[in-house]
């Protein structure tokens, strides 16, 4: 059963995410998405691997390619994507340059993941709340997010929102 879960910061989804994975038996896999690039992205990183401590994970760090991480791994096995926000950023922005197209990459590797892996929980942030003014290539990864979202809304079994701690189920139900 695969679940997508989006929310914003510092709402809960993490630690949902990881109860519905660690639901879905062992072996646990958390592919950690986020590349870091300053002091605040690795206290981040340091902050979510203390979280996860002693609940049995895997940790596979795989920032782009996706579908790469499978080869390391049992796809019987449980998956937690920690995030599509992440992975989206390291495509669309990747040390080549600009890429506009990459969240139809990035979506597309996704929903062929659950299609290989199905126990997988994805971890998405929502950010389309705001009334800001963005430049071009803000507003070309916000509606890139969008893409994604809705392609995994569509192909998982359950969707749901993290909002000040509380799900709200969307589609389907939490296992």
């Amino acid at each position: 059963m695969a679940i997508f879960i989006s929310g914003g910061c510092k709402n809960g989804k993490s630690f949902f995410a990881q109860r519905a994975a660690k639901a879905y038996g062992a072996p646990l896999y958390y592919v950690a998405t986020m590349i870091p690039h300053d002091g605040e992205d690795d206290a981040r990183i340091l902050r979510h691997r203390a979280d996860r401590e002693g609940w049995g994970f895997e940790t596979i760090e795989c920032g782009r390619d996706i579908l790469g991480c499978l080869e390391c791994a049992d796809p019987r096995g449980a998956f937690l994507i920690d995030s599509a926000t992440a992975l989206l950023s390291n495509e669309m922005f990747a040390p080549d340059g600009f890429h506009p197209d990459a969240a139809e990459k990035v979506a597309g590797e996704l929903v062929e993941f659950i299609r290989r892996a199905p126990n997988t929980v994805v971890v998405s942030d929502f950010i389309y709340s705001d009334a800001a003014g963005y430049d071009e290539w803000t507003l070309c990864y916000r509606r890139g997010l969008a893409q994604i979202d809705r392609a995994l809304a569509r192909a998982c079994d359950c969707v749901c929102e993290a909002v000040a701690g509380q799900i709200i189920v969307y589609k389907g139900a939490i296992p």
